[in-house]
């Protein structure tokens, strides 16, 4: 039967295909990290700046981690090719922050700041919702099961912040335009995301020789995600409720085991260091 999961193994038990996936992976959460380290360093709000910078150092860290788990399969990282890189392409369409203004050293507006968290909170509930089903799919691997879950609950973290940050700043006035904004940022992501799945499926029926029927299939898989989404599913990227308990003041810098923010905690039995 054809499901996310059995594409997911497949893709898992070809060194190539794992490699094309493992390198998009980490060439996203690199470009996230420098980011976020970039952001933190022109936020004026010094509570929120540390937040912005754990969230920075936790995309280096899943940068880290895809990259050990391509060393530990004994390949390296490729180029990501254009119509699959994700960040760019959004960056592209002016969703988000542009490069161009983070290297710029002028400290960020509150608008830029919203402009942030709203991307942010679009793209984070997207890689909750993927790392979820890789820690269902994965999450019992003795290879790659504990890099999943950790990944998956920092995504988790990730997205709780971005909503009770958003929801503080809706209460100073903010409301209107960040609930615009979610929309716009939203549709983006649906398309992009639309247009990144083809554009991997395509790669990897290249690499494992999928015939026509599958990747007929696959690419109807996509755009039926892609008709739900632009019909639907969108509302979910765009609501903004307070996290539970537990997981407020997920992004507060010192951890409660005491571990300093951004730091591994994981290892790989074999890796080279």
């Amino acid at each position: 039967m054809l499901t996310a999961g059995s594409v997911f193994r497949e893709i898992y038990a070809d060194d190539r295909a794992y490699q094309l996936f493992c390198s998009i992976a980490a060439s996203g959460e690199d470009q996230g990290g420098w980011e976020n380290e970039r952001i933190a360093s022109l936020v004026r709000d010094r509570e929120l700046a540390p937040k912005i910078a754990r969230h920075g150092a936790d995309e280096r860290k899943h940068g880290r981690i895809f990259d050990r788990l391509m060393r530990k399969r004994g390949v390296g990282p490729v180029d990501v090719p254009d119509d699959a890189d994700y960040c760019m392409l959004l960056e592209r369409q002016g969703i988000g922050l542009i490069h161009e203004r983070l290297k710029d050293d002028r400290p960020l507006t509150d608008r830029d700041v919203i402009t942030y968290l709203v991307h942010s909170r679009v793209t984070e509930q997207r890689a909750s919702e993927d790392m979820r089903l890789m820690v269902r799919v994965f999450g019992d691997d003795p290879e790659i099961g504990r890099a999943v879950r950790m990944i998956s609950a920092d995504e988790d973290n990730h997205l709780a912040y971005c909503h009770e940050e958003l929801l503080r700043l809706s209460a100073a006035g903010h409301g209107g335009y960040i609930r615009e904004l979610l929309r716009r940022t939203a549709k983006a992501e649906i398309r992009t995301h639309r247009g990144v799945g083809l554009a991997v499926m395509r790669r990897m029926g290249e690499i494992l020789g999928w015939p026509s029927w599958k990747r007929g299939l696959l690419a109807a898989g996509v755009y039926g995600l892609w008709l739900y989404e632009e019909a639907y599913g969108w509302r979910r990227m765009v609501e903004l409720r307070m996290p539970e308990p537990r997981m407020r003041n997920a992004m507060a810098p010192a951890r409660a085991d005491g571990r300093q923010a951004g730091g591994d905690g994981f290892a790989l039995v074999g890796e080279v260091t």
